[in-house]
């Protein structure tokens, strides 16, 4: 385009605007907004879909994939405990089916097409029926474990980012997990290994989530908004005013039917507010509708 702006740029400075229809005396943004940051680049743009969360065999293969958006995969999950759901510490293992979402798989899929990344999610509910705490011995000792175990995790399985979607918490304090995901996040960043970070934040630990978001937003690329657990009176503004923020919905039978989400998302879409959507997940599409709603 003219004045060195890219069509990308453009487009995502300029969110539901159809650059195939411009008229005369249309007004448009020809720099960034002020208040959006780099990350708005996403906006409108970006589908993203957990893969694994149920062990029932979906490969990537299964799931129809959109080429004209920002396609993450997102693997669940990585974990730093023990079966019986004994932390360690931050040495993180791959809790995924690695016969079915192999290395290979991964490769083989980012090759096919240009506009797939692929995250690592941690943290999750439970393993075995054990509730998964968060619990670092130290600061220090923690993220130099996770930095080192991802380091190998991320290079092997040609990750893109992280997500984080730590539930419990039991007796460490909100500065000690802010400060331990905050630096890992800065550090994998800072290192080149990964290009995108998000947070699964929800109501419960919303808490937790509010101060790690304060704190290190300026490494956090996106926020994933779940519309079935959080109260009414709670607001996308508070993570960002909606310029990183994805709207969600359950296709495994948790929370409302996807009906009321997708009603949400389609007026935030018409407002120009929306910067993408999730899905969870892959799993509950391939067993219950055949991936009805990723159509």
């Amino acid at each position: 385009m003219a004045n060195w702006i890219s069509l990308s740029n453009f487009q995502s400075w300029n969110s539901g605007i159809n650059c195939n229809n411009l008229q005369i005396g249309q007004k448009v943004c020809i720099s960034q907004p002020s208040g959006l940051s780099s990350s708005s680049n996403y906006n409108g743009k970006i589908f993203r879909e957990y893969i694994d969360a149920l062990y029932n065999g979906v490969k990537f293969t299964d799931v129809p994939i959109n080429t004209g958006v920002s396609f993450h995969f997102i693997l669940s999950l990585a974990i730093d405990y023990t079966s019986s759901a004994s932390p360690t510490n931050g040495l993180f293992h791959i809790s995924w089916q690695n016969s079915v979402l192999t290395p290979a798989a991964v490769q083989a899929v980012k090759s096919q097409y240009s506009n797939v990344k692929v995250m690592v999610t941690f943290g999750g509910d439970n393993i075995s029926g054990h509730p998964v705490q968060f619990r670092a011995s130290c600061v220090n000792s923690w993220v130099y474990n996770a930095v080192s175990s991802l380091t190998s995790l991320i290079s092997q399985y040609h990750v893109d980012g992280i997500d984080i979607e730590n539930e419990h918490f039991d007796s460490v304090s909100t500065d000690t997990f802010v400060s331990c995901i905050g630096q890992l996040i800065q550090q994998l960043k800072s290192s080149g290994l990964i290009s995108v970070a998000s947070i699964a934040a929800f109501d419960g630990v919303q808490k937790q989530y509010k101060a790690l978001w304060d704190q290190y937003n300026n490494v956090i690329d996106l926020v994933h908004f779940h519309f079935y657990s959080y109260p009414s009176s709670t607001s996308a503004s508070q993570f960002g005013g909606g310029a990183k923020v994805l709207a969600s919905f359950s296709t495994g039978g948790v929370g409302p039917a996807p009906s009321t989400p997708l009603s949400a998302i389609q007026q935030l879409k018409s407002n120009g507010r929306l910067a993408g959507i999730f899905i969870f997940g892959a799993d509950g599409s391939y067993a219950a509708s055949s991936f009805q709603y990723e159509r």
